[in-house]
């Protein structure tokens, strides 16, 4: 029998979703495929990209990365002027191609394509009602739930369909549809997850971060505003609001680990955001050391604001192997921490003989940062002192964020010292809830903080209180309420 790829241990939040959209460019479906190469951080299980033709939707969507998905004669098939597309992390229905998106439908609103990152909390509620009605689902997508609320709308412009949808959705979705050759986008009322617009020539576009702009040499404009609908036709950008001047909920943890440092999201560059966690953190949790030493990719910025701040030198003393894919093989004999060495290796003249300060963005289960401990110990660091860039992660996600359930996360069932005792640290030091958000520039009447304060700014159903809507057994049965999209 052949070996079986095994996959690669995680420890870490996965990420969320990326949207894409663009409305008058003779290539829409390639700049489409180029702006989601920008977003593929946000997902990596499966991409997919619809298009207008002048007559009809055509699509293509598969499982995996957007480079391997999509080649000069598939992007041949996509012709058109206006193009939406999404990068995929499963929250709401299981890992599966047909919840590969974008969706299409042909509605008695006309042919439509829609692409969500985000988590509707009321998806089950809303689903078991349509279906009682008569509605017939072909996913396991809570987005899928968006399309069927559009087409029983008794509203007769698409735009009214659509604020009657999202009147009667929950939790945090930022989505792109395209509709003919026009392209809609939505935000949630809090503005859960970051939607930006920008502008290339005569051509309009939006998408989830900004970084997506940058390698198009388009220009960002503005952000989809929190409880706003956007219309990208012939006649510019159009503006309609369902529910502006909410209490907004914007994510922290964009800023924390999801979000690319050179995007702006939510009008600040994450880049600055994390030196100033990181500049923060050092005020707090002090201590005498040689060296200062990120995680990559994401504890790069923190660590580059410990050190400043604490005036200790800054080393990659860990070098990432970034062309590791989602699996590999792992070798018969049995190599010894082998699952994080696979991506992280350790730079022993940097290492070697020093007080390391070890910066990473968080501890999910701490099972990884055991091993990165034992890995600069074993590189011959004396001393290893682990400093996170946000509070202690008690929570579980229910707005989008693929994070385990509470009973799996370290800070929920351990006290400090158990978790610095388990993660074989000489001390361990969180950034505060309070220091976050100062560093931020941003009150928690303002964000959301969930995952680390348990204050939740939109009502869920707790997973164990839901009704399954499918059995145990089922294949399709979605993939549980505290994960992502």
């Amino acid at each position: 029998m052949s070996e079986q790829p095994e996959a690669i241990e995680t420890d870490g939040f996965r990420e969320e979703c990326g949207v894409f959209g663009i409305y008058g460019h003779p290539d829409a479906a390639n700049l489409t495929y180029l702006g989601l190469y920008a977003l593929q951080h946000r997902g990596q299980e499966a991409g997919g990209i619809a298009a207008w033709n002048g007559k009809r939707i055509v699509f293509e969507r598969g499982m995996g990365y957007v480079a391997d998905l999509f080649d000069e004669a598939r992007l041949a098939r996509l012709p058109g002027r206006s193009a939406v597309g999404h990068v995929r992390y499963s929250t709401a229905g299981g890992s599966l191609l047909e919840n590969a998106q974008p969706i299409v439908y042909n509605t008695n609103k006309g042919p439509l394509a829609i692409a969500h990152n985000g988590n509707l909390v009321n998806a089950d509620e809303l689903r078991a009602e349509l279906e009682a009605e008569g509605s017939i689902f072909t996913t396991t997508s809570d987005t899928e739930v968006l399309l069927h609320l559009m087409a029983r709308s008794r509203a007769e412009s698409l735009v009214e369909a659509l604020r009657d949808t999202l009147a009667r959705v929950r939790g945090a979705y930022s989505i792109v549809l395209l509709a003919g050759e026009k392209v809609l986008a939505a935000r949630d009322p809090q503005g859960f997850r970051p939607l930006t617009i920008g502008r290339l020539g005569d051509a309009w576009l939006v998408a989830s971060e900004t970084c997506a702009f940058d390698l198009l040499d388009a220009e960002p404009l503005r952000d989809v505003e929190p409880g706003e609908i956007v219309i990208l036709d012939a006649g510019g950008v159009a503006s309609s609001s369902f529910a502006m001047g909410r209490r907004t909920a914007f994510c922290i943890f964009e800023h924390v680990y999801f979000a690319r440092p050179d995007s702006t999201v939510f009008h600040r560059s994450v880049a600055e955001s994390r030196r100033a966690f990181g500049r923060r953190l050092a005020r707090e949790h002090a201590v005498a050391a040689d060296v200062v030493v990120p995680v990559p990719d994401s504890g790069i910025f923190a660590a580059l604001g410990y050190a400043e701040e604490s005036g200790i030198p800054y080393g990659m003393g860990l070098v990432r192997n970034h062309y590791v894919g989602r699996t590999f093989i792992e070798p018969k004999q049995s190599i010894r921490n082998f699952g994080v060495k696979v991506k992280l290796n350790p730079v022993r003249s940097v290492v070697g003989g020093k007080r390391i300060v070890l910066v990473d963005d968080s501890i999910v289960r701490g099972t990884t940062s055991k091993k990165l401990v034992r890995l600069l110990k074993s590189a011959g660091a004396t001393e290893v002192h682990m400093r996170i860039s946000s509070p202690p992660t008690t929570n579980p996600c229910h707005y989008g964020i693929d994070t385990p359930q509470r009973r799996e996360l370290i800070a929920a069932t351990k006290e400090l010292g158990e978790i610095q005792a388990f993660i074989e640290a000489d001390s361990l030091g969180y950034l505060s809830l309070d220091g976050m958000l100062h560093a931020f520039g941003k009150g928690e009447g303002e964000t959301c903080a969930a995952c680390f304060s348990g204050r939740y700014p939109v009502p869920f159903v707790a997973a164990e209180e839901q009704q399954p809507l499918f059995g145990e057994d089922d294949v399709h049965a979605p993939a549980g309420r505290d994960g992502k999209r």
